[in-house]
């Protein structure tokens, strides 16, 4: 083949093919993690964000290119996950905009493309750092550009941004030392290179195979729902509506009212707005009379209706609590933990909404869109609570203009923690922030976990099933005991110089042998109050927190 022309229907088949092949090594990505413990999940981020762009263009057969770059990318801003995930529904971003009013592009048109995509992925970061997704993409990008000419075709343009991308990927260790330190490539350009080379082989008509996508629903027996069965559960109905100037003013349109009329004929219902698009989640038992009032309004850019028999049948499938809109308030506050005892922290001190996330478990921008949403407040904090939360949590920010949501940058729920003990709601917001960064800078914040690999980091020898310790980056000790690890750990933290130090223990600690190293903190630190939460967190089995 020798195509030179980009359509629509073409790009939908590109961006499905490249979640698809990311999907088969899904694992390899997640397995190239720097940190020796068992928290690698940028294949998972990355996978989730490409495939709800997929979702978003899936049977998009006829159309404008423009439209279907447009779906596509903005499926992947709601679905993006992770730090990984953003930066790559950034890219998808930038090439959207290179699309714009393109119904057909030509390889100049995506050149262009590529380098709005190079260009949008840099900004979405505070401070870019190279050997990372973002030089392995620029590098690629850059070197294919420079290689058209007047033969050039879709095939020999994807395969110089291809193989461009494998070589830039082995750089990477040369360019970030914490990389070759742990003898792995940058886990993000990994997962780059899959999906692109996914997407050069529908260019090519080579077959991609599907691996088992991480969260992936089963398969709904459809002899479940025969014809004597009752409809008893109802419907999940899903869909994204364009509002449409030719059926009103969509500034007018009551998004309020609209939930309000949800909730009268149907439950579970999540539902936003973005600019001209509304996003609905709702469960009822009469879909078609939801979806004919919604065309009132404008017209449906993706829509999903399933029978929830047939889903129940199958599992007991999680489903978003039915919400009544709340009257408008002045301040709302969102946390992101995992673990009951760590969520219930977060409730106690003020946290309208606490979503379920933080290592190895990357919340959606979606997500965050659905608790601002449901808080309805004027001014919103958001505590991530986790590096890796961060950015996706900026992402929703800026894609909800009905509140002013300020985002800290509290990457620990040690430094959530500390923030939120000393949150004044009634503060003017830009000084309440200003003060609890302050108070996120005076945190501490150490973990011990168990090691999932050999490992020499540090300066440390790191043993498989071992426990180590560390603050940030910086492992301290390794040691086949946990207590031992948390006694050591405070040592390197300077306990004696904080006045309280929490004591967070995980999911795998024993109760027991936690009161133990409580005693024995208490025991070396007598000027510093020890408190005990049981915070039931996953991957770290202590988290100690000095303030």
């Amino acid at each position: 083949m020798n195509t030179t022309r980009l359509n629509g229907a073409l790009y939908a088949q590109m961006i499905s093919s490249g979640a698809d092949h990311l999907s088969c090594y899904r694992k390899e990505v997640n397995d190239l993690n720097v940190f020796p413990i068992p928290d690698g999940d940028t294949g998972d981020n990355m996978l989730a964000t490409v495939y709800s762009g997929a979702d978003a263009t899936e049977g998009q057969f006829d159309g404008a290119l423009s439209d279907i770059a447009d779906k596509g990318a903005h499926g992947m801003l709601l679905g993006a996950r992770g730090n990984s995930g953003v930066i790559l529904s950034r890219i998808f971003s930038g090439i959207k905009k290179g699309f714009a009013d393109v119904r057909e592009a030509t390889l100049d048109d995506i050149a262009r493309a590529m380098r709005l995509g190079v260009e949008e992925a840099y900004h979405a970061v505070p401070e870019p750092v190279e050997g990372t997704i973002l030089t392995v993409f620029s590098d690629s990008v850059r070197f294919a550009n420079a290689r058209i000419t007047a033969d050039s075709s879709l095939e020999s343009y994807f395969g110089d941004l291809v193989d461009e991308m494998q070589r830039a990927l082995e750089r990477t260790p040369d360019q970030l030392p914490v990389l070759r330190e742990a003898g792995v490539v940058d886990s993000g350009g990994a997962g780059l290179l899959y999906i692109f080379e996914g997407m050069r082989r529908v260019l090519n008509g080579e077959a991609v195979e599907k691996g088992e996508a991480h969260g992936a629903a089963p398969k709904a027996d459809l002899n479940a729902f025969d014809e004597n069965s009752e409809l008893t559960f109802g419907y999940c109905t899903e869909f994204l509506l364009r509002l449409q100037r030719r059926k009103g003013d969509p500034e007018s349109f009551d998004l309020n009212a609209f939930i309000e009329y949800l909730n009268s004929v149907g439950n579970s219902v999540v539902a936003f707005r973005e600019g001209s698009i509304v996003k609905v989640h709702v469960h009822t038992m009469r879909p078609g009379d939801i979806l004919n009032r919604c065309q009132r309004y404008g017209e449906f850019l993706t829509l999903k209706v399933e029978n929830m028999s047939l889903q129940h049948n199958e599992t007991d499938l999680p489903t978003v609590a039915a919400k009544v809109p709340k009257a408008r308030k002045k301040t709302g506050i969102v946390a992101v933990a995992a673990g009951e005892g760590l969520k219930e922290l977060f409730r106690s001190l003020g946290a309208d909404e606490v979503i379920d996330g933080g290592q190895s478990m990357n919340p959606s921008a979606a997500d965050f869109l659905n608790a601002f949403e449901r808080i309805n407040a004027d001014t919103v904090y958001v505590f991530p609570n986790n590096g890796n939360v961060q950015l996706t949590a900026e992402q929703a920010r800026d894609l909800f203009p009905s509140s002013d949501v300020r985002v800290l940058h509290s990457h620990t729920v040690g430094e959530g923690y500390a923030a939120m003990s000393m949150m004044d709601t009634g503060a003017e917001p830009d000084a309440l922030v200003s003060d609890l960064e302050d108070v996120i800078q005076s945190v501490v914040t150490g973990f011990v976990s168990r090691a999932s690999r050999n490992a020499e980091k540090d300066g440390v020898h790191v043993r498989e099933g071992d426990f180590i310790g560390f603050i940030g980056d910086t492992i301290y000790i390794n040691d086949c005991d946990a207590n031992d690890t948390a006694l050591a750990l405070a040592k390197d933290m300077h306990a004696e110089q904080f006045g309280v130090l929490l004591l967070l223990s995980g999911h795998d600690a024993n109760p027991q042998e936690t009161e133990r190293l409580c005693d024995a903190l208490r025991t070396a630190y007598p000027r510093t109050e020890v408190i005990r939460i049981d915070g039931g967190q996953p991957v770290h089995h202590y988290i100690l927190v000095g303030e």
